[in-house]
């Protein structure tokens, strides 16, 4: 089970071209605008100015999914939160949105409708909800 990371980005919330961005950015590890552009422009139907892409970095790095780090004159951008801590964390937004609503009859209507297969995923997520509060109060 992967915890929720200590860092977690200002802003979760990411458009179409950010999260494609972002994507390449996890695929490369580090980069500079040149190798996303390039990355992008490798489909022969996409156009994208190398100013929108440095532009997209510039916005990933304020919303504190990204670094940039200047190497003599070339900017070098990596992830601060890996693909799989991007997936918790949005995960955990959602289900606490969910629960925010803060009426029990509608998250109970919900669980009602849900199939078969989602029921047995609800239950493993409750033994593993059990299993880290035993690991929790072992601990203190």
């Amino acid at each position: 089970m992967t915890p929720l990371p200590d860092r977690r980005p200002k802003n979760l919330s990411l458009g179409p071209l950010e999260t494609e961005i972002l994507n390449i950015v996890w695929e490369l590890g580090c980069c500079t605008v040149k190798d996303v552009h390039e990355q992008i422009l490798a489909d022969p139907d996409r156009e994208l100015a190398y100013t929108s892409v440095t532009t997209v970095l510039r916005r990933l790095t304020e919303k504190g999914w990204l670094s940039c780090d200047c190497l003599g004159r070339a900017f070098r951008w990596k992830p601060l939160v890996s693909r799989q801590e991007a997936q918790v964390l949005k995960a955990h937004d959602q289900l606490n949105r969910f629960l925010a609503v803060g009426n029990p009859d509608v998250v109970a209507a919900f669980a009602d409708s849900l199939d078969t297969a989602s029921l047995e995923q609800i239950e493993a997520i409750a033994q593993r909800i059990q299993a880290a509060r035993r690991a929790r109060e072992e601990q203190g």
